[in-house]
């Protein structure tokens, strides 16, 4: 009879135990199933995190231009960035903010100068105060790359409530030496927390004259070299940070200058994703080898149980190798639909215990408050074909290897000794 035809038909025979066999591979491949699904989750989530909170790089170097700015942010490893150009400017048509405090006597004039620092910014949500929520956006949106060619600018809530400006509406700005005003579409009004100082201070260091425009407009309000002061980059990780460095020395040379990664935002939100991975990895090991000893365990008990059996099949005949085979086909019998209602399972409780181990991102950012640094999208976890199959194919892996070790077993066999044993 065909050792495969003779596995099913010991199958029916023994209801209780292939029940017994079945409850145990779909306990262990609900455990494999939910290392993989947890791993899997876990590295879009990081990928996700990468992107979003990643590692900020600052770049400082006297002489930075803008065009040199421009070419490192176009490295492969950087995924957003974000050049600060900073001008004087003055109001036009509308009042700039002036310290209550008397200004000392003998205090020198700034010459072609104006009391607005204007910030020309690629990326807005790059700058430390916005990324990190110190700063934050009350109406509006910030700077963004769209903006490059357009006159728009991010005015501070202080110099909005004094001038009752909005945000749509149109400021006038003029140059320090008076020679050229841009009109600028006011897109968003911050709010930065430092307070008003209690002494005199020159307008343009008061916190509400602050406006950020694009880089454009900075260029074309300034009066003199379009000096960047600082360039800020966002890599996916620390380990990116060695080569971006390499980068910076090969595009300025061999000039010194202040290269300063900000990795706290990177490691509090990605270190316990990859934690989380580690452990899912480790689970799957742990499960697949504890699954191939206790399926081993049984089968060497069911081979001894079956003893009278095997010598009537060696004794007419029957090749070892079939036997064995039989073991196989029996216990991977019980694989297969064990993955199956496994995959139903995760389906179900996936979810929940993914959010458990990784937490759930609760609060939505808006388009008039952006996230601040390192808030990530929620954890999702998705039952795949492929990952079914994987489970599948490692359970099909454990049968074979808690069958064909203990089988070993039956090729020292010999008919007499057994049907002796038996007698």
């Amino acid at each position: 009879m065909n050792f495969v035809k003779r596995a099913g038909m010991s199958l029916g025979a023994r209801k209780s135990k292939t029940a017994a066999l079945l409850a145990i591979f779909i306990v262990i491949c609900t455990l494999l199933l939910g290392g993989f699904l947890l791993q899997a989750a876990a590295a879009r989530q990081e990928a996700d995190a990468q992107r979003t909170t990643g590692v900020d790089v600052t770049v400082k170097q006297k002489g930075l231009t803008s065009a040199l700015a421009d070419r490192l942010g176009t490295s492969d490893i950087v995924n957003r960035y974000t050049p600060l150009l900073p001008v004087r400017a003055a109001g036009h048509v509308f009042t700039p903010l002036a310290s209550h405090a008397s200004k000392p006597d003998g205090e020198a004039r700034d010459k072609d100068q104006g009391p607005l620092a204007v910030n020309g910014v690629r990326d807005s949500g790059m700058l430390l105060p916005f990324s990190y929520g110190s700063t934050k956006i009350m109406a509006g949106r910030g700077i963004t790359p769209e903006d490059t060619d357009q006159r728009v600018a991010l005015i501070e809530q202080r110099l909005a409530d004094e001038n009752n400006l909005e945000v749509g509406a149109t400021v006038q700005v003029r140059s320090g030496d008076g020679k050229r005003t841009a009109p600028l579409t006011i897109v968003g009004v911050f709010k930065d927390p430092t307070h008003d100082p209690t002494g005199w201070t020159p307008p343009h260091e008061l916190p509400g004259n602050t406006l950020y425009v694009p880089m454009g407009t900075a260029q074309e309000l300034g009066t003199g070299s379009a000096t960047v002061s600082e360039a800020v980059y966002r890599i996916g990780s620390p380990d990116q940070a060695e080569q971006l460095h390499a980068a910076a020395e090969r595009l300025l040379g061999a000039v010194s200058f202040d290269f300063r990664v900000n990795d706290k935002a990177y490691n509090d939100q990605i270190r316990p994703i990859q934690q989380v991975g580690t452990f899912a990895g480790l689970t799957v090991w742990v499960i697949a080898l504890g699954g191939a000893l206790i399926l081993g365990l049984i089968v060497t008990l069911q081979i001894r149980e079956r003893r009278a059996e095997l010598g009537v099949l060696l004794a007419m005949g029957e090749k070892k190798w079939k036997l064995i085979g039989q073991h196989a086909v029996e216990v991977a019998a019980a694989a297969l639909p064990a993955a199956a209602l496994a995959a139903l399972a995760g389906q179900l409780v996936g979810q929940p215990v993914g959010d458990a181990l990784l937490g759930r991102q609760d609060d939505t950012p808006t388009s008039a408050a952006p996230a601040p640094h390192g808030e990530i999208a929620p954890l999702t976890v998705r039952v795949e074909p492929a990952t079914v199959v994987d489970v599948a194919g490692i359970g099909l892996g454990i049968s074979l290897v808690s069958t064909v070790v203990p089988g070993i077993g039956i090729l020292r066999l010999h008919p007499r000794s057994l049907l002796i044993d038996i007698e």
